[in-house]
């Protein structure tokens, strides 16, 4: 059985539902210290100036945890971002395809960027068609804070043999402590495909938003390399 972990993210992008796929169970690791200026309260879409950020304004004080920071809902953020997609993706092939997504998500009260995040990695797992169960890392009890004795432990949970790791893992985990657990330790090897855009040329590693308003429910097989 392979496990793999990641923190919950903001419309994330391909090669996370890529890992996601790849996994027998899928743990979403909300209870860990939230980074600022990274993926966990934005995201890229597409538009006919480039890409641009859309991002969830947050109340976040060193050091909390991704579960405890709250959403600045001050700030009319959801009506600016669904303004922002509605532009730039209207004229997709397949918007229609989110259009429901959108509407629930933006038209909803969220406290919690955690809270925001899992149910979108959850609703958008499912549209793509991505039957591996995921999980809460918070739900599931206490783990230990060493990275690395935190990934062991998760995995040794759901009994399972193998821990599937991003592309950067070999850079910052201690193989030899997985390798002690009898844990075998693989790395994601996502190839980003290629596919129709608005907007001119084609531009990577935007959220996977942009895929699902071109492609619909074909975008998984996209995903997968297999179309």
């Amino acid at each position: 059985m392979i496990v793999a972990v990641h923190q919950p993210q903001y419309l994330p992008w391909l090669g996370y539902f890529y890992k996601i796929d790849s996994a027998d169970v899928f743990v979403l690791l909300d209870n860990v210290q939230f980074k600022k200026n990274e993926w966990q309260n934005r995201n890229k879409i597409k538009t006919a100036q480039g890409w641009q950020w859309l991002t969830v304004p947050v109340m976040y004080k060193y050091p909390q945890l991704i579960s405890e920071v709250t959403i600045n809902n001050r700030v009319n953020w959801q009506h600016k971002q669904k303004q922002a997609i509605l532009s730039n993706y209207r004229k997709a092939h397949c918007y229609e395809f989110l259009e429901p997504f959108f509407k629930d998500f933006f038209s909803s009260t969220w406290g919690f960027i955690s809270q925001l995040n899992i149910e979108m990695v959850k609703r958008l797992t499912a549209m793509l068609g991505i039957e591996t169960p995921l999980y809460v890392a918070s739900e599931l009890g206490e783990f230990p804070q060493d990275p690395d004795e935190r990934l062991i432990a998760i995995t040794k949970y759901f009994n399972a043999d193998t821990y599937l790791a991003g592309m950067g893992g070999r850079g910052y985990m201690d193989l030899d402590k997985f390798s002690n657990n009898g844990i075998q330790v693989i790395f994601q090897d996502f190839k980003h495909p290629v596919y129709h855009q608005l907007f001119g040329n084609f531009e990577p590693f935007m959220s996977v938003i942009d895929l699902i308003c071109n492609y619909g429910d074909r975008s998984l097989k996209i995903i997968r390399g297999t179309q």
